[in-house]
């Protein structure tokens, strides 16, 4: 899959101009360098059933209704 990936990727250079890739470096840097910031998973257990089952059904339910779905005028 690497391979398939980076002859795409190179592919994908060769229609940009310079400037383009410049940008793109720049990115692929950037995400070279980025360091991951939060919290650790291990920190969040604590918060493990905080939230009440009515809630949980709230959320779910509001979730399913809205998840999908595009307001064209919303923008």
């Amino acid at each position: 899959m690497g391979e398939a990936i980076e002859t795409e990727l190179q592919r994908q250079l060769e229609r940009l101009g310079p400037e383009q890739r410049r940008q793109v470096l720049e990115f692929a840097q950037a995400l070279a360098t980025k360091r991951l910031k939060g919290t650790p998973g291990k920190q969040l257990t604590r918060f493990a059933g905080t939230i009440s089952r009515a809630d949980l059904d709230v959320m779910t339910a509001e979730i399913e209704a809205a998840c999908e779905q595009v307001n064209r005028d919303e923008w």
